[in-house]
């Protein structure tokens, strides 16, 4: 793809994706994985979401690739396989500990990835030790501010704080709704699609009324 992968733009010292970016990116990722778990009749899961494996077209559109050890779910719900190859700190607690795959481990994946691309933070960063993880830094920032634990980059090229600060807001507890341990408590990927295109509308929304 002409303009790399995610992971490339995260972590670039040259390179910065803006709110409006981030967004679309990510209402992109959850379009591609609601057309692999809905739009055959046999799902297909993908296993191994990650900023890499999230490449950028010319115009900033994201395409999910990378379906090395994507499964197809014959019986439409889920499977169980002896060896995981996802990458640690994306893949789903049943996944890793017991072999079972989904739909709703991408969405566990989704969640990490959600987190990672307005943080700039990887799940296996050094700073997440013992009990704390990128999953209870985003939790913790709720009682504080949320422009905490937001990468720093995001917050030096926006101007309406306010707006952004609610749009985080919404993002990060969307987040948070989709990383349940147990996969049957984790929201559906339409539904995170929808609310994500809602959070978006009133982004832009706020941004013109502000």
């Amino acid at each position: 793809m002409p303009k790399g992968n995610l992971e490339m733009w995260l972590y670039s010292n040259t390179y910065c994706l803006n709110m409006l970016q981030r967004l679309n990116i990510m209402i992109d990722v959850a379009t591609a994985l609601e057309y692999l778990h809905l739009g055959y009749s046999t799902p297909i899961v993908h296993c191994d979401l990650k900023p890499s494996n999230v490449l950028l077209h010319e115009d900033m559109v994201g395409h999910v690739a990378d379906f090395g050890i994507a499964k197809l779910l014959s019986d439409g719900t889920s499977l169980t396989q002896t060896m995981t190859m996802a990458t640690i700190g994306y893949m789903a607690p049943e996944y890793g500990s017991e072999g079972i795959v989904s739909t709703r481990g991408d969405v566990y994946s989704y969640r990490i990835l959600l987190m990672e691309t307005f943080t700039r933070k990887k799940p296996i960063d050094d700073m997440f030790t013992g009990e704390m993880s990128l999953k209870r830094l985003v939790e913790e920032s709720f009682s504080l501010s949320i422009l905490e634990v937001i990468d720093s980059n995001l917050l030096s090229n926006e101007n309406d704080y306010a707006a952004m600060e609610t749009c985080l807001s919404a993002t990060m507890g969307l987040a948070l709704h989709c990383c349940a341990d147990l996969p049957e408590q984790r929201i559906h990927i339409k539904n995170v699609l929808a609310r994500l295109n809602k959070i978006k509308l009133k982004y832009l929304h706020d941004q013109q009324s502000g």
